[in-house]
């Protein structure tokens, strides 16, 4: 569960590494009362991504200190605890309170993924592509099973390396080249 938040917040982070207007964050809690009282009106989605706002790091998303910035995407990782909630509940609050763009929900264990996009004020299903991927409109980016974990894919379908995977990739390049990489 946390393995597969932090691996998608570190992929975008490195994608986006040049970016300054987002905020990705994992079990965070986002208040949203319209009271503006954080006593009341608060959820921690699993995964979620705010475009159009400043980079920097947050004890929580208080929506009222965020010219009222709801998030563009969120993801639930679904569990025997939370299947129903995610599944209505949430989608439910997603599309009517927060009026999130992208909803995607993915349970690590039975790999069932599924996402939405919010049109006319409804969640519409998201057709897979020939690979199973899912398009975010919010992220420009596909959404789809790799090995297990759900990863992210550029337009192209091209996975979208970890850090450690690019250095990995880097490190076989040299030593193709004849260089050893831990002498440089």
């Amino acid at each position: 569960h946390l393995e597969q938040i932090m691996l998608l917040i570190k992929c975008l982070k490195w994608l986006w590494k040049d970016k300054t207007d987002f905020y990705a964050a994992g079990n965070l809690t986002i208040y949203y009362s319209p009271n503006q009282k954080k006593s009341e009106y608060f959820r921690g989605p699993d995964f979620f991504v705010v475009l159009g706002t400043e980079r920097k790091t947050r004890k929580s998303w208080v929506v009222w200190n965020e010219d009222g910035k709801y998030p563009n995407v969120i993801l639930e990782i679904l569990s025997p605890t939370t299947v129903n909630t995610d599944k209505e509940y949430k989608k439910e609050l997603y599309q009517n309170t927060f009026r999130t763009p992208d909803y995607f929900w993915f349970d690590p264990y039975t790999l069932e993924f599924a996402g939405f996009h919010l049109l006319d004020g409804k969640y519409q299903p998201l057709e897979a592509n020939e690979k199973g991927h899912l398009w975010s409109e919010q992220l420009d980016l596909y959404l789809g099973i790799h090995e297990g974990l759900l990863r992210y894919f550029t337009p192209e379908g091209k996975l979208v390396f970890t850090p450690e995977e690019t250095a990995e990739r880097l490190a076989a390049k040299l030593r193709e080249l004849n260089i050893d990489p831990d002498t440089i």
